[in-house]
């Protein structure tokens, strides 16, 4: 079983075959391929490939299956005795994606 661990949004990301995974919201379309050239190390079997910074001719290949909105985290901000009480909530962006293949 091969995988690759891979870097997109300054996050890194196992990346397996047939895998789905939510990365860092995308600029691309919904249904495109995209190519992640940013792969950190690369192991197949006993062949384990370890980059500085990156591992030289291997990419992964992906579909961007959609894009969405993550769970609302909730701020708040309280002073006591100052009747001061404040609540923002925020949803990070993210791109859903399927690993197709891992090319090395």
């Amino acid at each position: 079983m091969s995988y690759a661990i891979m870097r997109s949004g300054g996050k890194q990301f196992r990346a397996e075959p047939d895998a789905r995974i939510r990365v860092p919201r995308l600029n691309e379309a919904e249904d495109a391929e995209i190519e992640i050239s940013d792969v950190l190390l690369y192991a197949d079997g006993d062949d384990m490939r370890v980059g500085k910074p990156t591992v030289e001719g291997v990419t992964v290949r992906a579909k961007v299956l959609g894009h969405g909105l993550g769970k609302k985290v909730l701020i708040k901000k309280f002073k006591r005795r100052k009747n001061y009480l404040r609540t923002r909530g925020h949803r990070q962006p993210y791109t859903l994606i399927q690993v197709i293949g891992i090319d090395a």
